[in-house]
């Protein structure tokens, strides 16, 4: 499918007020429903779901049994200050896990930018206010994400965004280990795989295994699962952009549970924004069709590297 002098062009459809959806070659590779409709308990903010190989196997769980506020890709923060804005119960040292009335929300506000570029990109930019459970301004964000496939097995989405406090005070972001609870750094740019990778393979630079790899260091992590039914192979790698605080980050993965991948910046030591200042992340996530073993799986981080070379959305299209 295509080369790398050769585009392939992806289709967009926009069910307005909900979702956009990106196609190759009659394949929905991801679906961005920024408006979700979700329960306050989940703490509502837009996701990608389904995401979709080229060949079209699924490689995201929406709401799943065991943490239904898991929904495919997000941006999935437990604690901002107060508040949740992952989803759930809150991690109360001394007391595990209780739910808090401080699920907040993630609400779109404008849609900025939508198109392909002449390359074969699609883009997709807007702006987003969020507020705490009783509805106090928190963060005004502006988020930008692209699609395009890298080659015959795979294509790349960049999550980037730019979150600006706006609370008054400073706001301290965290995970349940900055509260106390070892091994559990959980936050930021979040992937559930689909229940069948369970007992899959996760890879980092270092090497491949399983969740002892959880809380190191790295550039990339990737997982590497089976699909039920076809007995196909999928892997997903996440890139961490060299700009985005505490580079390279620890990452929070799973495989023995169930299928994650997170790169984690506020894993062991909280990171505090004053009000007024912004805080940038930018990602780039590697979906293809196959298990390439370790040295192939290693060579697919160069298509997510490629993508985060590319300009950036947010200062092009969005006044920050």
């Amino acid at each position: 499918m295509g080369s790398g002098t050769d585009p392939v062009t992806l289709e967009l459809d926009h069910a307005i007020d909900r979702s956009v959806s990106v196609t190759a070659g009659g394949v929905t590779l991801f679906t961005y429903v920024y408006r979700p409709g979700t329960a306050q308990r989940e703490s509502p903010r837009p996701y990608v779901h389904p995401l979709r190989t080229l060949g079209g196997d699924l490689v995201s769980a929406f709401r799943p049994h065991d943490h239904v506020w898991h929904k495919g890709i997000s941006l999935a923060l437990p604690f901002v200050g107060e508040h949740n804005f992952w989803g759930g119960r809150t991690y109360v040292h001394g007391r595990h896990y209780v739910q808090l009335e401080n699920n907040g929300n993630a609400d779109h506000r404008e849609m900025v930018h939508l198109g392909r570029t002449k390359d074969g990109v699609a883009e997709l930019a807007h702006s987003l206010d969020w507020f705490s459970q009783q509805g106090a301004p928190v963060i005004t964000e502006h988020r930008a994400i692209t699609g395009r496939v890298a080659d015959g097995t795979s294509w790349v989405l960049t999550f980037e965004t730019a979150l600006t406090n706006v609370s008054g005070d400073t706001l301290a972001f965290g995970s349940p280990t900055t509260k106390g609870r070892e091994n559990a750094g959980y936050g930021g740019l979040f992937w559930r795989g689909p229940r069948s990778f369970t007992g899959g393979v996760i890879q980092s630079p270092a090497g491949a295994g399983g969740d002892e790899l959880r809380g190191t260091t790295a550039e990339w992590f990737a997982f590497r699962g089976r699909h039920d039914e076809t007995d196909r192979a999928s892997t997903v790698l996440i890139v961490d952009d060299s700009d985005n605080p505490r580079h390279p980050p620890q990452w929070f993965a799973r495989s023995e549970q169930f299928a994650c991948l997170n790169p984690a910046p506020f894993f062991s030591e909280e990171l505090d924004l004053p009000h007024g200042e912004t805080l940038g992340l930018r990602y780039a996530v590697v979906v293809t069709d196959g298990d390439h073993g370790d040295d192939g799986t290693a060579a697919l981080a160069a298509h997510g590297r490629a993508a985060l070379a590319g300009p950036r959305l947010i200062p092009a299209t969005v006044p920050l």
